[in-house]
Formats: structure tokens, sequence, C-alpha cells
């Protein structure tokens, strides 16, 4: 699985960042988690918004909206890809 965050190095940026980071450790994902901050990257997600999470290219959070969703989302991924 590879995971996104799409920021400009704000600091809800990184907490999301770091959440992710936490949260793909604790349920033990096979995932690549990749912080993107190429403005050029970002455009090509055709999103309007800094603070981004993608996994396996899909745009899956817009915005930080806390860890219980980010971890709905890495898991929804996760059993997507079984």
């Amino acid at each position: 699985m590879n995971v996104r965050v799409l920021g400009a190095g704000c600091a809800a940026c990184k907490s999301l960042f770091s959440d992710v980071q936490r949260l793909v450790a604790r349920l033990k994902l096979d995932a690549r988690v990749e912080y993107v901050t190429d403005v050029e990257k970002i455009l090509s997600y055709d999103v309007m918004s800094i603070l981004v999470l993608v996994i396996d290219e899909q745009v899956m959070m817009i915005g930080y909206r806390g860890a219980k969703k980010i971890e709905a989302a890495l898991q929804q991924a996760a059993d997507m890809a079984k």
C-alpha cells in the first residue's frame, strides 16, 4: 500500500503525517508512507487543498479529521487490497 500526505509543511500537515505513520505501525500494515510537499505533484491529484490523504492513488481525505477517520481510511484501503 502506498500512502501519501500532501501538504505544505504546516503544523496540521505534519500532524497528519505523524498520525498516519503511527497508525500504519499500530495496524501493522505493509505500507510506504510519504510526505509530499512538491506543488506540481499535489496539483496532479486535482485537489484544491494542501492537506490531503492519498492511499493507493485515491484521495481518501481532505483536511485533518482526527485519528479515528484516518484509521478508518487506512483500514478500508487495507481491506480492499485483500
